[in-house]
């Protein structure tokens, strides 16, 4: 079901029907714009087109739109982009680009590359299949123990936080699928009631959605397989069948990389 806590706020909005990155490395200016000049950084690759931003919360929807195309691998492991450069095609200013950047290397997608840019993290199998052991040790026992105190209309209200997921997933929308995705399970491990468990897994689960350096794309029926553990586990956790839940969290977090 990963792809995949913060709650930066909403994605920005850009035309419907429009991929938010060019093809082919060609760049596209927001419609009436003309952009910036990229000066005293460099790129060793071409950064994606824009996504149309509007004004307020630039900071916030950049780094939304960034995270989303890390998900999608739109920002290509092992490349540099410049912050004036990716301003340019947002319509910004690079220092908006540069915060959101900065914010990414704390979260450890890119590293700072000093006089170019930021280059997207290389992973490989082994980082996701570490990520995948450490979340389980986490959520698994804490699911089992909601599962047997929890009951079964405190579960319901979740359905539509999984079906949101069944609905991004039926579109093939991957940064979608990630944001509903955790979002599903936020709200699971919420109940627990310990914020400090939330924050911890939601960083985990949001660095298991960068994709692996040469990465297979991800096909819409394996999302759907995903988005169908969702409604599964909480199938399982309102009829309180613990082995099921165990089983299906553990397939979860295996399908994590796919």
């Amino acid at each position: 079901m990963e792809q995949g806590s913060a709650r930066e706020g909403a994605r920005p909005a850009y035309a419907p029907g429009v991929s938010p990155y060019a093809s082919g490395n060609a760049a596209r200016a927001p419609q009436g714009r003309v952009p910036e000049q990229a000066r005293g950084e460099h790129t060793h690759s071409e950064p994606p087109a824009p996504r149309a931003v509007q004004r307020h919360s630039v900071r916030g929807q950049i780094l939304d739109a960034l995270r989303a195309a890390l998900v999608d691998g739109e920002l290509v492991p092992g490349q540099v982009y410049s912050a004036p450069a990716l301003g340019a095609r947002f319509g910004v200013s690079a220092t908006p680009v540069r915060e959101a950047m900065q914010r990414l290397a704390v979260e450890g997608a890119v590293e700072v590359v000093p006089n170019r840019g930021f280059r997207v993290t290389e992973r490989g199998p082994r980082e996701l299949a570490e990520l995948a052991e450490v979340r389980a040790l986490i959520e698994v026992p804490v699911m089992l123990s909601l599962a047997r105190t929890v009951p079964a209309h405190r579960w319901s209200v979740l359905r539509p936080l999984a079906e949101a997921t069944v609905a991004a997933a039926a579109v093939g929308d991957r940064a979608a699928y990630a944001e509903s995705d955790r979002a599903f399970h936020r709200a699971v491990l919420t109940l627990s009631g310990n914020e400090q468990l939330v924050t911890v897994a939601d960083e985990l689960h949001r660095r298991s959605q960068w994709p692996l350096v040469a990465g297979p794309v991800t096909r819409r029926a394996e999302l759907l397989a995903d988005a169908a553990e969702h409604t599964a586990l909480l199938d399982a956790l309102i009829a309180q069948d613990l082995t099921v839940v165990q089983a299906l969290v553990r397939e979860h977090f295996n399908g994590a990389d796919r």
